[in-house]
């Protein structure tokens, strides 16, 4: 078993670990990382990069079949095969590629499950690495549902890799990764179903929104069954699965040729043997304080899903991962701002927000109008037959500022982004509303939204 020396040593490939090694390195520090699985983090290999490719091609056909008899004549069929192969070309050269840079940037780089065997030590197969200061930025994973069979459910990376669709696939939760999904598939003529134990599906969006989105579903062929919970899976003899549910106290059966589980991810913290460190979490990351410093090992850092700190978002453990790098080179002083998030589901239509919901800014006992309204006749949306689009906005009765903004429409991905930029220089509603904007384009929608 060999031995090896580091100032830091970073784990995990992804967003969260990937600046704070190449800044520390770049300052002369010894640093070397290491990750589990190939390297380049979640987003470029198993999430975001890849799903939006997927994506891309199911909304070509959403908007061919919307367009139907108002000058188009065909849909648009997905290859399933051929769009797997075309997600592949964005993804296949990334772990080579990153590892490349790391060692052209002096990083050394580690393969394996990393696990503390101390406070400042960490076995990768036969390698014992000892460092200074650590940073834990392992990203996320499936959370366990802790029922009988779940072994039998694909998980969302085994999705994006199925070589071919079944006719009919069921999406165990209610979140983002559920009605993308199953949006994908619909448009690639299999039969989705969305199971959601809770009343209401997006539990963090605006209630009225996700309302108008679920309209949109059930209209795309989807159906989403709430309130019911799925207790345990089992192969039939025919290869089906039999998903046990219960709703409301009463049992209840579904079957499906393939289920995915879509309910939630946690922080991949479980290999790790951090209590070995004597390194605090909880379900939600590892304790930090606010400079993203272990609340209980003053050498060990926590950047992106692997923290107890900020949204489950690549752009947010980027900007953590800048924090990290500044804190372990030049002592604690600097602490992270998120300021305001935009958040997108790349349904058919988007839905997006940035801000409070309605809810949230009642709670808080804020002042406020609201300006909502159904959009689907406006022109952004009549032009490209839309089923249903919708807007609601949060304006401070005091200030003029914008407290939330919450879309669902096409191009909705681009245009919640404008709204933060408002938001994040405090531009009051009124001045936002005398910019010009190019026209006619979704943008230009925002001065009639307020």
């Amino acid at each position: 078993m060999s031995q090896h020396t580091f100032d830091i040593l970073v784990i995990g490939t992804g967003g969260g670990g990937s600046v704070a090694a190449r800044k520390c390195a770049a300052a002369g520090k010894r640093v070397a990382i290491v990750d589990a699985l190939p390297f380049g983090g979640t987003c470029a290999l198993r999430g975001c990069d890849p799903k939006k490719v997927l994506l891309g091609a199911a909304e070509a056909v959403a908007r061919s079949r919307q367009l139907l008899g108002h000058g188009l004549t065909q849909e648009a069929v997905i290859s399933w095969p051929e769009l797997v192969a075309f997600k592949r070309t964005f993804i296949e050269s990334v772990p080579a590629k990153k590892e490349a840079s790391f060692e052209q940037a002096g990083i050394r780089t580690f393969h394996g499950v990393a696990r503390f065997t101390g406070p400042h030590t960490v076995q990768v197969g036969e390698q014992v690495l000892e460092a200074a200061q650590f940073v834990i930025a392992t990203g996320a994973r499936p959370r366990p549902l802790g029922i009988p069979g779940e072994e039998l459910l694909l998980d969302s990376s085994d999705f994006m890799e199925l070589p071919t669709l079944p006719a009919d696939m069921t999406f165990v939760g209610g979140g983002y990764i559920a009605f993308e999904f199953a949006h994908l598939v619909a448009r690639c003529g299999v039969q989705a179903r969305i199971i959601h134990r809770g009343p209401r599906p997006l539990e963090n969006f605006d209630a009225d929104l996700v309302g108008h989105l679920l309209t949109a579903t059930r209209e795309a062929g989807i159906e989403v069954v709430l309130d019911t919970e799925v207790a345990g899976v089992e192969r039939l003899p025919d290869g089906r699965l039999r998903l046990r549910t219960t709703a409301q106290g009463q049992a209840g059966e579904l079957t499906a040729s393939l289920a995915i589980h879509a309910a939630g991810r946690e922080p991949a913290l479980a290999e790790l043997n951090l209590e070995a460190a004597g390194v605090a979490c909880t379900r939600h990351g590892v304790t930090v304080n606010e400079y993203l410093q272990s609340t209980t090992h003053p050498d060990v850092y926590a950047a992106g899903d692997a923290a107890a700190s900020g949204l489950p978002l690549t752009p947010v453990a980027g900007k953590a991962s800048h924090v990290v790098a500044a804190n372990l080179l030049q002592g604690n002083h600097k602490t992270v701002d998120y300021g305001v998030i935009p958040s997108a589901v790349f349904t058919h239509p988007v839905l997006a927000s940035v801000g409070l919901t309605e809810a949230e800014a009642t709670k808080q006992g804020l002042k406020f109008r609201v300006k909502t309204d159904v959009t689907t006749g406006w022109f952004t949306s009549r032009r490209l037959s839309t089923p249903v689009s919708a807007y609601k906005l949060l304006v401070d009765e005091d200030t003029d500022q914008i407290l939330g903004a919450h879309l669902l429409s096409p191009n909705a991905e681009e245009v919640i982004n404008l709204f933060m930029l408002a938001m994040h220089a405090k531009l009051p509603a009124n001045e936002v509303k005398q910019l010009i904007f190019a026209y006619p384009t979704a943008a230009s929608d925002i001065i009639y939204m307020l």
